[in-house]
């Protein structure tokens, strides 16, 4: 990848409620919630969730959909379905603490995955979990 190659800024989900949705992501999943207390003073519309330095995750409340009219026919809807968001965790150990932490919250996962297809090649190991609105997640990490 080079300096000029696109990036992934930032995925929209839509949440029941953020607040709770935050506190999921930083509980269970390790990521840091932003704008949370901003959202909670009613300042901004919604929070979102830090993935890297380059990505975050927005916890769009589902009262925001009949507000959406950027695109012609969108207007009063949620968006496309999407199938899920793939996290690729920095090695093994951070892998296995994800699913620790699904597991002690009592988070179902699936089984693991072995050698499935993804931006790097091959995965080592992956599995699959959902976030209390429903919305799919796989966790890989590569060798």
């Amino acid at each position: 990848m080079t300096d000029s190659s696109p990036r992934l800024d930032h995925v929209v989900l839509w949440v029941r409620d953020p607040v709770a949705a935050a506190s999921f992501y930083e509980q269970a999943v390790g990521l840091e919630p932003l704008r949370l207390a901003e959202f909670i003073a009613g300042k901004v519309p919604f929070p979102s969730v830090r993935l890297n330095e380059e990505s975050i995750i927005d916890l769009a409340p589902l009262s925001l959909a009949t507000s959406m009219k950027m695109l012609p026919g969108a207007d009063g809807s949620a968006g496309h379905p999407v199938n899920h968001v793939c996290l690729s965790l920095h090695g093994e150990a951070a892998f296995d603490a994800l699913r620790a932490r699904l597991e002690a919250l009592s988070v179902p996962v699936s089984d693991f995955s072995y050698d499935s297809f993804g931006a790097r090649g091959a995965a080592r190991r992956s599995f699959y979990f959902r976030d209390p609105d429903g919305n799919v997640f796989e966790a890989r990490h590569y060798a």
